[in-house]
């Protein structure tokens, strides 16, 4: 049967074009296209224009619509990589051009016209993935896949969610996308390789086909239906996917996984992560509670929105506003989350067949579902109606008489008609879907927390009107989670004493409430580490970086941080902008940090690295703005300018949240006495005073705070020797004035920042001086008596002091740093300095086994609580975090780990300087 021949609706201004009722067929394409353009183009001027682009493709295809939609698919999955970007925007422009005449002629149903466009995004989606993931693994990127694996996306696959899941997308549809990888198919090893390149091809994909150029766009693709996607990499491993739904996922996303569907990339892996996923989404008992969380959330669309109150037909949404799609929409999917785990026939992706299942299953009446579906199809043909006329992702009706007037001539219906029918129906759906969902009430916790949160009241972020009214909506579902955790009183304090430091509140509690991730996680941060949430409480701009959806993205590395930092300084108007631009920034990173570590996404060892690599990262920025600065009052810098020398645990590379910075300065001033600025300095004093600038710089505290605490006391001669050491004597000096404890410390140092040839001949001092002091006669009785020194100053803190005692962090990293001198050799990590001291395999572990434990219980106590490990003060969140990374059962099993890998290590130590009595 023709095309023309087929069209079945309601008579339009443009149907002579058209050909209703087989009156002017299409097939005289060439006498009619002057006409059908302008009897289009009246009422959609979107159609019109692709009418004009691609008549002569409509010309071949006007008999055999669904062949011509076949034909063309079969032309995307033919696309090459370069030829992507034009070729799917000529098939979205054909197929949306036959879909739109398709529908106005009556010659398809709704069904026949979503399912058209959502095979459409389908087609897409899957070669622009499988050319991606053939790139990736052309490049060496995707790790033991080879070309014949990117027919299958190497293990990638994308998730349609919502209406594309469900074949129901209208024309200008978003096409919602959760993609994931299965992690199975690369070895454990090669699984961060794999994911950066999925990550990758995730973000071209969307902007190959979301980005609008002259040929048009193919689809919007929103990705934030994934597992937090604030705080996610656009593309997660299946089993973390996994992981989160059955520990935190939420009643929103169930529902959203009733219309959840493989859709493009490895379908098969897809189709076994949704068959995983089922308990989650299908709950063996009737689901009651699911009518109260879909209530609250088109309660919270509506306000957020601002689409409550009585139905106003002018600018009305058509999708979230009362009586609208979304109305009927949850109502079918809450009714199957109660009951689709029991009963599977529920279990359907479509609104339409999911209401006929219901009905047919008695949990709604027939009546009913007869009803809604009715007024879900014209809801819809009216929504296609508005996004045909500009191509627009739109579901407001318009706010003028004229713009009704021509959308009634585009339905072809009067006017008036239009009006009253749209009226009745919205109200039908309102009135029917209202009084099955319970007002939105919520049961405060009974006497949880009353005396503490009696005061919040009081404290600075809850003084203005507006944070009181967004922090009550806020409110119950935090005070909620509390409860959840697993020491709700001491999770509140923590929250109380973050709730405390906020000066403000407004921000927050916004983002709070229009991020419900971000109060888990805040929850969770407070149930285990009081610290970050204090340091939240002062720092709360942070939570910035959580909603960038770059927040557990791979660790960028020492480069992509100074690029990043860099960029934003550039940004900053003055100087004083720059320092409190590297705070804020600084700060962020810092948390990332801190939340990684916590939930388990690197451990002790990859945290402290990121820590120190961030620390350089800010003194690589900043020590040039600091040198800007100074010199446009006093000049350029005389000579080759400064290098900052990192010492101890940053120049080791190393560093806890909590750490300080054990910094020099070294200077060459290349016998320039004086520098030339208007307020020209003596060489000497400039660097003095430079290096002085550039403390205040780091350590200041300023409107955003500050970025750390610095010690200087490592440089030559200590506290009585200048701020900043001139190059000239600093090679001299070593090797002929300085004391043990100075060569000591030179086996960690590290030029960070500063003049590149300048840190390189520092390092060739360096060595040089070191191999010279190799075979110092009293190098292993001065650091004896530097042992036994520490040992009558400095005090441990108890049991659980990782640092000062015998055979803790101190002491081992003091004779690894002895044995590295004593082999004239360079490295600095501790691990490295210890392996250069000749020890056989039993006593080298004795040592190492006890820095490792010492470091990991040292790191995570200063994430949890700042300070020392305080039984009292920890809560059970942060035991589990402790025990976690240590590996012990329980404190008690922990505390005798420590005395005894210390009491090992303090054997070898004594063997080879003597105890800390002096005993050898």
């Amino acid at each position: 049967m023709s095309f023309s021949s087929r069209i079945t609706r309601t008579p339009t201004p443009f149907d002579p074009v058209l050909g209703a009722d087989g009156a002017r067929p299409f097939g005289d394409f060439e006498s009619n296209v002057r006409e059908l353009v302008a009897g289009v183009a009246g009422c959609s001027p979107y159609l019109g224009s692709l009418l004009l682009r691609d008549g002569n493709w409509l010309r071949e295809i006007l008999d055999t619509p669904e062949a011509a939609l076949e034909v063309e698919l079969l032309d995307i999955a033919q696309l090459s990589l370069p030829n992507l970007a034009v070729g799917l925007r000529q098939s979205k422009r054909r197929v949306a051009l036959l879909t739109g005449l398709a529908d106005l002629g009556g010659v398809w149903s709704l069904e026949q016209i979503t399912r058209a466009l959502a095979r459409l995004a389908d087609a897409a989606v899957d070669v622009v993935l499988k050319r991606l993931v053939g790139a990736e693994i052309a490049r060496g990127k995707v790790p033991g896949q080879v070309e014949d694996d990117a027919e299958t996306a190497a293990g990638m696959v994308s998730i349609a969610m919502g209406k594309g899941g469900a074949y129901e997308l209208n024309y200008s549809s978003d096409i919602d996308l959760i993609c994931l990888f299965d992690e199975t198919r690369f070895d454990p090893n090669d699984f961060y390789d794999a994911r950066s390149a999925f990550v990758r091809v995730t973000r071209k994909m969307a902007a190959l086909l979301s980005d609008l150029t002259g040929d048009g766009y193919v689809f919007r693709t929103d990705l934030r239906l994934r597992p937090d996607p604030s705080v996610t990499p656009v593309c997660l491993s299946m089993e973390a996917a996994e992981r989160y739904y059955e520990s935190v996922g939420r009643t929103w996303e169930r529902a959203a996984y009733i219309k959840a569907r493989a859709s493009a990339g490895d379908i098969a892996a897809g189709e076994a992560f949704l068959k995983t996923i089922k308990p989650f989404v299908w709950r063996k008992h009737l689901d009651f509670v699911a009518i109260q969380d879909a209530h609250d959330m088109r309660l919270r669309i509506r306000e957020h929105k601002g689409l409550g109150g009585k139905i106003t037909l002018h600018g009305h949404n058509m999708k979230l506003g009362r009586g609208g799609i979304r109305e009927i929409e949850f109502f079918t999917q809450t009714r199957q989350l109660i009951a689709g785990g029991r009963d599977p026939s529920l279990r359907c992706r479509g609104t339409l067949d999911g209401l006929a299942a219901l009905a047919k299953a008695d949990w709604v009446p027939v009546a009913d579902a007869l009803v809604l579906t009715d007024h879900y199809r014209k809801h819809r043909e009216v929504e296609h109606r508005l996004q045909m006329i500009r191509d627009a992702q739109t579901h407001d009706l318009p706010n003028t008489d004229k713009g009704f007037a021509r959308l009634a001539a585009f339905i072809g219906v009067e006017d008036a008609a239009l009006r009253s029918d749209l009226y009745e129906r919205l109200e039908e759906v309102h009135n029917l879907t209202e009084g099955f969902f319970a007002p939105a009430v919520t049961a405060p916790v009974s006497g949880f927390g009353k005396s503490i949160t009696a005061r919040w009241l009081t404290y600075p972020a809850l003084r203005s009107d507006r944070a009181v009214a967004i922090f009550e909506r806020v409110k119950p579902r935090l005070l909620a989670a509390l409860q959840d955790a697993a020491k709700p009183d001491e999770a509140l304090l923590a929250f109380d004493g973050f709730l405390g430091g906020l000066p403000a509140g407004v921000q927050v509690f916004a983002l709070f409430d229009a991020n419900p991730q971000l109060t888990q996680l805040m929850v969770d941060i407070a149930s285990t580490a009081p610290v970050l949430a204090q340091y939240l409480g002062r720092n709360a701009a942070v939570f910035d970086a959580v909603i960038d959806g770059d927040f557990f993205s791979d660790w960028p590395g020492q480069d992509g941080l100074r690029t990043a930092l860099d960029s934003i300084l550039c940004q900053a108007l003055d100087y004083e902008m720059r320092l409190d631009a590297a705070r804020r920034w600084q700060k962020e990173w810092h948390f990332r940090i801190g939340v990684h570590h916590l939930r388990g996404l690197v451990d002790v060892d990859v945290a402290g690295k990121q820590y120190a690599e961030l620390a350089q990262a800010v003194l690589e920025a900043i020590f040039p703005v600091v040198v800007d600065h100074f010199e446009i009052k006093h000049g350029s810098s005389p000579g080759r300018g400064a290098v900052v020398v990192a010492m101890g645990s940053l120049g080791a590379g190393r560093l806890h949240a909590a750490s300080d910075l054990d910094l020099i300065v070294i200077y060459d001033g290349q016998d320039v006495e004086v520098s030339n600025g208007k307020r020209p300095l003596a060489t000497r004093t400039f660097y003095a005073r430079l290096t002085q600038a550039m403390v205040t710089a780091i350590t200041a505290p300023m409107a955003e705070g500050r970025l750390y605490e610095v010690d200087m006391r490592l440089r030559p001669s200590g506290r009585q020797g200048p701020v900043a050491t001139a190059f000239s004597g600093f090679e001299a000096y070593q090797m002929e004035q300085a004391w043990t404890w100075e060569h000591l410390a030179l086996t960690r140092a590290r030029a960070v920042a500063g003049n590149a040839a300048l840190a390189g001949d520092f390092e060739a001092v360096r060595s040089r001086v070191l191999a010279a002091k190799a075979d110092g006669s009293e190098v292993v009785a001065n650091v004896g008596y530097m042992r036994r020194r520490i040992s009558d100053i400095k005090v441990a803190d108890g049991e659980w002091d990782a640092k000062i005692g015998v055979g803790r962090l101190q002491d081992i990293e003091l004779v690894g740093q002895m044995l590295a001198l004593q082999a004239g050799q360079i490295m600095r990590e501790t691990d490295q300095q210890v392996a250069a001291g000749g020890l056989d395999a039993a006593d080298s572990a004795a040592l190492l086994d006890a820095a490792g434990l010492c470091w990991a219980v040292q790191s995570a106590v200063q994430l949890v609580v700042g300070g020392g490990l305080d039984k009292d003060k920890l809560g059970e969140g942060g035991l589990r975090f402790i025990l976690r990374e240590t590996g012990a059962d329980n404190l008690a099993a922990l505390s005798k780990q420590m005395a005894d890998v210390s009491a090992r290590a303090s054997v070898v130590i004594d063997q080879l300087v003597g105890d800390e009595h002096g005993k050898g």
